[in-house]
C-alpha cells in the first residue's frame, strides 16, 4: 500500500489541455472537438472563433483543389524596422508560428466544381497587416481572375491595416491593389469580398469594401480605426453594435451576413446567379 508521502509525489491527472474551450460568446465551456466539427462555430450562441487561412481553403474549397500561387514571394526589411525586437525576427518568428510566410495566402481552387481565384488574410500573421508581399500577392491574383475570367473570392482577416513596419511600401499597397480591382472590374469580373472578424484600418479602407458582393460573418468587427480609438478621439458615447455586422448591414455597407456553415453554397450561388 503507497504510504501517503509517494501519493503526494504521484502527479495529479488532470484534463488535458485543449479539450475544452471556454466561448467569449456566452461564457460557456465547449468541447473543441464540437466547435472543430462545426468550422470553428460555437454550438450555444453561433459566436464565430478564429479560424487560420489554412482552415478556411479547407472549409470554402472543394478538397484537393487549391493550388497555391507566388509562395516563392517572402517578406523583407527594407526600412531596417526595429520597435520591441527587428521587423526581421518577427517576420521569422510569425512564420515559425502560423506556418504561413506572411499574412496573405492566395490561389485557384473550386468551390461546389466552380474554378475561382482566392485570397485569404490571416489576423494571426502581425494582425493580418497589409505589408508589401500582401499587396503583391492580392494584386497578381487579382490580374490572374482578370486574364482567365475567373470569379475572386477575397476572405478579409485583418485587425492591423498597412504594416507600419514597412511605412510607405506598405501604404501604396491598398492603392495597387484597389487599381487592379478597377481594372478587373471594368473587364466585367465578379468580386465576392467576405468580411471576418476582425477587418480593421487599410484593408478596411480599400479592397475589402471593394466587392461586388460583400459578405460579413455574424458579430464581426469591421471599420477603420477601432470603437475605443474613435470614442476617445470625439468624446461622445457610440451606438449600440457599432461597427458589428449586423450595425453595417442595417447601414448598408454590407449586403449579407452569411454563417461560416452556409458560406460555401452562398459562394456558388452568387456565381450561378451572375453568369460566372
Amino acid at each position: 500500500m503507497a504510504s501517503s508521502a509517494e501519493t503526494e509525489k504521484r502527479q495529479k491527472r488532470g484534463v488535458p489541455e485543449g479539450l475544452w474551450v471556454k466561448c467569449p460568446g456566452c461564457q460557456q465551456t465547449i468541447y473543441q472537438q464540437t466547435i472543430d466539427e462545426r468550422l470553428g462555430v460555437c454550438p450555444e450562441c453561433e459566436h464565430h472563433f478564429y479560424v487560420s487561412a489554412q482552415q478556411r481553403i479547407i472549409q470554402v474549397l472543394d478538397t484537393g483543389t487549391f493550388e497555391e500561387l507566388d509562395a516563392n514571394l517572402m517578406p523583407t526589411d527594407p526600412l531596417e524596422f526595429e520597435d520591441k525586437k527587428k521587423y526581421v525576427d518577427r517576420l521569422v518568428a510569425e512564420q515559425k508560428r502560423t506556418g504561413l510566410s506572411d499574412a496573405a495566402l492566395t490561389g485557384t481552387g473550386m468551390i461546389r466544381a466552380r474554378r475561382v481565384a482566392i485570397g485569404i488574410t490571416d489576423s494571426a500573421f502581425i494582425m493580418g497587416s497589409m505589408g508589401s508581399v500582401v499587396g503583391e500577392r492580392l494584386t497578381r491574383l487579382i490580374e490572374r481572375a482578370t486574364e482567365q475570367q475567373l470569379p475572386l473570392i477575397i476572405i478579409s482577416g485583418s485587425g492591423g491595416g498597412a504594416r507600419m513596419h514597412e511605412g510607405i511600401l506598405s501604404l501604396m499597397q491598398m492603392a495597387k491593389v484597389s487599381a487592379a480591382l478597377g481594372r478587373f472590374d471594368n473587364a466585367g469580373g465578379l468580386f465576392i469580398s467576405v468580411l471576418t472578424n476582425p477587418t480593421m484600418g487599410g484593408v478596411a479602407a480599400s479592397f475589402a469594401a471593394l466587392g461586388d458582393i460583400c459578405f460579413a460573418e455574424p458579430r464581426a468587427l469591421i471599420g477603420f480605426a477601432g470603437p475605443r480609438t474613435i470614442k476617445a478621439t470625439i468624446g461622445i458615447e457610440l451606438p449600440e453594435g457599432f461597427q458589428t455586422s449586423e450595425f453595417l448591414l442595417e447601414h448598408g455597407y454590407i449586403d449579407r451576413i452569411v454563417t461560416r456553415s452556409r458560406l460555401k453554397s452562398e459562394i456558388a450561388g452568387i456565381i450561378d446567379y451572375c453568369g460566372k
